[in-house]
């Protein structure tokens, strides 16, 4: 008789769970049983194992043969535990030292002759090991990178599984050859990238746009600085051809680049849903993601058929979420934001579980003011009835808009604006400098809380611990009164003054600080020149 045990990680979103692996061998009819609620997939590596043991020149054990995946309770799911399966399976009988691999976290799948292939969630399966306590960790050999982005973790990257063999044995490893050839995709590393799981989500090799290349729009583009200086939600409204989208993708680049552990944060998500950039493992830079307006609930805020993957918010985590066209989505889609929004993240419970998956995005909506997109503009035109814009205009629930907190209208660019003034306007470096220094001061006020930025911060200490300047809050008290401001809508206006006041360098917000974040958050003029450059 003989027993091994090692150890795997399981994935619950982004959550891992360490799996104790433990293989049992016992006198009687050959037979191999894969108990611990196994899923299809991972069911299947009795057969990946067995073919991957004996087409690397090792003996397959002719007795019962017991495989058990502990905690038993847990679903499991995955080609990542076949490593682990391999090594105990070879451990019990006797071809490695049982003591060697019983503290080792092995991940990864075995191809049939042997190759150990790369797997999704590598990063937060080793950061889910590092946890609880495991310092030693294999991983196949293209995935060696992203795993070592864990501090305090020995990661070894192995090709095959006879090279894995003869390193645990203290044999001379064999020289492994490398499939990839010059000029064409790297065959193992297919099971890492899941076609059009990423559509409208990822980071372009090229340059970003620069937010010179926009003309005009000056109340648009303070907008879009206010936006990324204080992580506030933003919403575009305007006709066809103003620029709306133009300034949407721009966004991204006003942005700081991300800490390292939002970048850690960032690549778990992306690493699960399969979505990494080729050759880089991790993320720096903050996501962008713009699906499409036939997307639904599911793909927004994630779902699956079994345990949910991450939908458009969470892989937006720590960037911009931008939807286009936003009053033709889905109307229970556009609501499932309204927690997310809230909390920077989302719940989704399913039979096989609940996940919890991270969703702290910057939103940003753009819309038409009609079906036809003319209503209001310059040259008339429009075609809708008054019923027909009512209809379209309230499919934004007033509760979704109730939680974004800049709200612009966006004018149609005049000739002059496009022709007479080429190489004016600010590029996204100029606004990048000013929106980090903005964060700066927010991060330093925030200093020893768990806050950064001005929209995470609670209204109650916003308006009790940090106090704005005297008879500064008088307006807003007022629109609260005209019932122009709902509480929630008083706090988010705070949140906005607070941001105009560190892009002025203001120590707080004086009464100009929150006239123009009315004005961002109603649309109502105030008698204060909303422009860049004034702030």
């Amino acid at each position: 008789m003989g027993f091994a045990r090692t150890c795997s990680v399981t994935l619950l979103g982004v959550e891992g769970v360490v799996v104790e692996v433990q293989a049992d061998l016992e006198p009687g009819v050959a037979a191999f049983t894969l108990v611990g609620l196994p899923d299809k997939s991972l069911s299947e590596s009795r057969d990946r194992v067995r073919a991957a043991i004996v087409n690397s020149g090792e003996t397959w054990p002719q007795k019962k043969l017991t495989v058990g995946l502990s905690p038993a309770s847990v679903p499991k799911g995955g080609s990542g535990f076949d490593l682990a399966v391999a090594c105990a399976v070879l451990a019990a009988n006797e071809r490695i030292a049982p003591k060697d691999i019983a503290d080792l976290m092995m991940i990864g799948e075995l191809g049939l002759d042997g190759r150990v292939r790369p797997v999704r969630g590598v990063l937060p399966a080793v950061l889910a090991a590092a946890e609880a306590g495991y310092r030693h960790v294999v991983v196949p050999d293209r995935t060696a990178a992203e795993a070592s982005l864990v501090p305090g973790v020995s990661v070894l990257g192995v090709r095959t599984l006879r090279q894995l063999i003869a390193l645990l044995n203290d044999e001379l490893a064999p020289e492994e050859a490398d499939d990839s050839e010059d000029g064409r995709p790297d065959p193992m590393l297919a099971g890492l990238v899941v076609p059009g799981a990423g559509i409208g989500t990822g980071f372009a090799d090229s340059p970003a746009p620069d937010l010179a290349d926009v003309a005009g729009q000056g109340a648009a583009r303070m907008a879009l600085e206010v936006a990324a200086a204080g992580g506030h939600h933003l919403y575009l409204k305007g006709p066809p051809g103003a620029g709306k989208t133009m300034l949407a993708e721009r966004l991204p680049g006003l942005l700081p680049p991300l800490t390292r552990q939002e970048s850690l944060e960032v690549t778990a998500v992306h690493s699960v849903a399969g979505i990494l950039p080729p050759g880089k493992p991790m993320v720096d830079i903050p996501p962008y993601c713009a699906p499409h307006h036939s997307a639904t609930m599911q793909s927004l805020v994630g779902g699956g058929n079994a345990l949910p993957r991450p939908g458009a918010v969470s892989l937006a985590h720590k960037g911009v979420l931008f939807l286009d066209e936003a009053p033709e989505f889905n109307g229970q889609a556009l609501e499932a934001l309204r927690q997310p929004l809230e909390s920077g993240h989302v719940v989704i419970a399913r039979s096989a579980g609940v996940v919890r998956l991270p969703a702290r995005f910057l939103l940003c909506l753009a819309a038409n003011p009609c079906p036809c997109g003319r209503y209001g503009s310059l040259g008339g035109g429009c075609d809708c009835t008054p019923s027909m814009i009512r209809r379209y205009q309230g499919r934004l629930s007033g509760p979704l808009l109730d939680r974004v907190d800049l709200r612009v209208d966006v004018e149609a660019v005049s000739r002059s604006e496009l022709l007479g003034h080429l190489g004016e306007s600010e590029s996204t470096r100029t606004v990048a400098a000013r929106v980090r220094e903005a964060r700066d001061r927010s991060a330093a006020r925030y200093e020893g809380t768990p806050w950064r930025t001005n929209s995470e911060v609670p209204g109650h200490e916003l308006r009790t611990r940090w106090r704005m300047a005297p008879g500064a809050m008088r307006p807003a008290e007022q629109d609260m009164e005209r019932g122009l401001l709902t509480a929630r809508g008083l706090d988010r206006v705070l949140r906005v003054a607070w941001t105009v006041a560190d892009l002025g360098g203001h120590d707080r917000p004086d009464g100009v600080d929150m006239a123009r974040a009315l004005e961002l958050r109603t649309g109502v003029r105030r008698g204060v020149a909303i422009a860049m450059g004034d702030i």
